[in-house]
């Protein structure tokens, strides 16, 4: 790794961890047996994300109001949503760039004139975004700005993090893979094939340390299937759990028919994938409409399968104050609940997304106790 990549993210983790004392357990005590599914925990959605400046906000309001108050959100840093905010799941959006440069100069700076300053940005984005590698976007062209510009420097902080908290609950780390942009955005994202595919598997299973990761084969163990493994037996304790970090697919189109092709049950691939409940592959879904699939969730839950969802959508929850998603989501039994506010944007609202006493996790009301692993 370069040594401006390592001291860059060595900085961003002390600003944002120095504050927060180290807390040496996750675990309530009592609950070292409950197992991974019989929680549910706070997550953020596209969680690198940094609202677009006001100039490059003008360019995209004039594509249309909504679409501009929809992505009016900014996240803290990694670091800080786990320490402050007890965060357990986050989402990185990824966009392939294997030669480097495709997204190092955003269409909107051509049309202001030129780079736009971003104070927020604490590094140099153009050089960061013209080396190889998976970048973490929005939006290419307009919706650029973001706390961390790739994959290797997330799941760096991530680690660093994690062995700074050996105690912490699993993190689930999704990745969402995009191959499309805006028609203003200039640039035509390289679709991902089954060798980008392979290759990040690779960049996820070496940025990560064995003895700190989860894969479905490790999950599955000796059992014949990942459905069988999970629903059967269950999922780790808590206490097992303690200082893992996992990943998943959020795809549930032809990239993730891809990443199945010849892993059909995932054997050695790194990510879990949404797929039907009835699919040997089936540990962890996404069921992102907690109002509108609310009984397949908690049907998905009470057979033991691992399900995020989502409390709230392109700002229209905070705007309004309005909770039903976000209650819905929680008592769906959803073991991961994905927010954009896990505090409060006091421009629109109280709306939130927290426990009410600020724990970690909160025991699931709705998943049922497996028999011994």
């Amino acid at each position: 790794m370069s040594s401006f990549r390592t001291a860059s993210t060595l900085l961003s983790f002390m600003l944002c961890c120095y504050a927060y004392p180290v807390k040496a357990q996750d675990i309530q005590p009592g609950d070292e047996q409950l197992r991974l599914n019989q929680i549910q925990v706070i997550g953020t959605h596209n969680s690198y994300h940094l609202a677009p400046v006001p100039k490059v906000m003008d360019l995209i309001a004039l594509s249309g109001a909504e679409t501009a108050r929809g992505i009016d959100y900014t996240h803290e840093p990694l670091p800080k949503q786990f320490s402050e905010y007890g965060i357990r799941q986050i989402e990185l959006d990824l966009f392939a760039d294997p030669e480097g440069g495709l997204y190092s100069t955003p269409s909107a700076w051509k049309m202001v004139g030129g780079p736009v300053e971003d104070p927020r940005v604490k590094f140099d984005f153009t050089e960061v975004m013209r080396r190889p590698g998976f970048k973490i976007i929005h939006a290419p062209g307009f919706d650029y700005a973001t706390h961390v510009p790739t994959l290797e420097q997330a799941l760096e902080q991530v680690v660093l993090w994690s062995e700074s908290h050996p105690g912490h609950l699993p993190i689930l780390v999704l990745l969402e893979l995009k191959d499309s942009a805006p028609p203003l955005a200039g640039v035509k994202p390289r679709s991902f094939d089954e060798s980008l595919l392979d290759a990040l598997d690779q960049v996820v299973l070496q940025s990560v340390p064995a003895q700190r990761r989860w894969t479905p084969d490790t999950i599955r163990g000796q059992h014949p299937t990942l459905r069988d493994a999970v629903t059967r037996h269950g999922w780790p304790t808590l206490q097992e759990s303690v200082g893992k970090v996992f990943f998943a697919l959020d795809n549930t189109n032809g990239i993730r028919d891809r990443y199945l092709k010849d892993h059909p049950g995932l054997e050695g691939r790194a990510m879990f994938a949404s797929v039907d409940a009835d699919h040997p592959a089936a540990a962890w879904m996404k069921i992102n409409n907690p109002i509108g699939e609310f009984d397949r969730i908690q049907r998905a839950v009470q057979q033991g399968f691992l399900v995020r969802t989502r409390a709230d959508a392109d700002t229209r929850q905070a705007r309004n104050n309005d909770t039903k998603m976000r209650d819905a989501a929680i008592a769906s039994g959803a073991q991961f609940v994905s927010t954009d506010y896990p505090v409060a944007d006091p421009r629109f609202s109280d709306y939130q997304v927290q426990w009410p006493d600020r724990s970690v996790y909160r025991r699931n009301p709705v998943a049922q106790v497996p028999a011994s692993r």
